[in-house]
């Protein structure tokens, strides 16, 4: 019998798996990281200091796990309803422009609270509505969701840089970029989260989008485990000609996940645009859209893997930084193999040591 049809316990699953493929890629890390005549474990020691170490950076990890828990969220939803969505980067782009035209039209009249949910709308509406068309190809033509979202992303980055450089840019200005809103279109810090711990948040921009993410990781279980919808995606996901024949609607089923997916994607834009620089700029999703991929796999597709899985990855941010700071012969583009080496091990090879689990396991259970 194949490993692969072999069930295994939860806790091998969703624990030991990710747990051995994370360690891997510290391994192998560590091996570049002492090839180039550094201490891997100094190395280590910084990397965790400078994400965990104070209340700033903290601030800093939290706040890029909040943009990635949002793209992981769209990538799993997608995932549940048998699609892989690589447009995160590009719907997350354009729900930053329905994010700032709230933000720019009520900034001046009403207070961030009243502001904060027409923008998480207007961006869930944007974001949904540029997966809406690859959604549509796919249940009406049988376009292939993953080639029309990856072409998506850069007619996106087209059309926003078109809509900064000659439509929203501020006159007079060089930079392509929306005026800076004003307090009723920002979102507040988490100055208050970190004083519970006796300890600052300092210059991070750490908001309340947090706090937006973790609501939403709760209503995307909501609706995939306890909900009929939920229930469609899933079996859609799992066997389409056995949904179809449960007379599960094809077409509705994944339009419906991809709008959700997209709408997820388009709320990560409040953390940058909204929390962080309160405009809108060129190229502010900075690849989160990609790092949802891994954090969705990695999460193994629930929403609290999902928040774990984007914990890790800001870590690797923000102690990446650090670490570069303190090694200088560590550079950037070294963490950014770091961060590759567990992009690889948690998606591509996500099930290395499965067979091998299975057959321990196997041995275990029939002694």
């Amino acid at each position: 019998m194949s490993t692969a049809s072999v069930s295994l316990p939860g806790w091998i699953t969703y624990g030991l798996i990710p747990i051995l493929n994370l360690i891997i890629a510290f391994v192998i890390s560590g091996l570049v990281v002492w090839l180039i005549g550094e201490s891997p474990i100094d190395a280590l020691v910084l990397l965790l200091q400078g994400a965990l170490g104070n209340g700033e950076g903290i601030g800093f990890t939290l706040f890029y796990a909040t943009s990635f828990i949002f793209t992981g969220l769209s990538v799993a939803v997608a995932i549940h309803a048998g699609l892989f969505n690589i447009g995160s980067e590009g719907q997350a782009y354009v729900g930053g422009l329905g994010a700032a035209l709230v933000a720019l039209a009520l900034d001046n009249y009403v207070p961030w609270y009243v502001t904060m949910p027409f923008a998480v709308i207007g961006a869930a509406i944007f974001g949904a509505a540029w997966a809406f068309i690859p959604a549509w190809l796919q249940a009406k033509r049988g376009s292939h969701v993953v080639i029309t979202t990856i072409m998506f992303n850069f007619i996106a980055s087209a059309m926003m840089n078109f809509i900064l450089v000659h439509v929203l840019i501020v006159p007079g200005k060089m930079a392509p970029e929306t005026r800076t809103f004003l307090p009723g279109g920002q979102l507040p810090k988490l100055d208050w989260l970190m004083a519970m711990f006796g300890s600052t948040i300092g210059a991070a921009p750490l908001n309340v989008s947090f706090l937006i993410a973790l609501v939403m990781c709760f209503l995307v279980w909501l609706l995939v485990w306890r909900t009929k919808l939920g229930y469609e995606m899933r079996t859609l996901g799992l066997s389409p000609t056995a949904a179809v024949y449960a007379g599960i609607p094809y077409a509705r089923t994944v339009i419906i996940a991809m709008l959700i997916s997209g709408g997820l994607a388009g709320m990560m834009s409040l953390n940058p645009v909204m929390g962080a620089s309160a405009r809108l700029q060129v190229e502010f999703v900075l690849g989160a859209g990609f790092v949802g991929i891994a954090v969705s796999l990695m999460g193994r597709n629930h929403p609290v893997g999902i928040v774990l899985a984007a914990i890790l990855f800001g870590i690797l941010y923000q102690g990446g930084d650090a670490l570069s700071f303190d090694m200088p012969d560590i550079t950037r583009d070294m963490i950014v193999v770091i961060q590759g080496l567990v992009i690889l091990f948690a998606g591509a090879l996500e099930y290395m040591f499965r067979p091998a689990l299975v057959r321990l396991y196997q041995k275990i259970a029939r002694a």
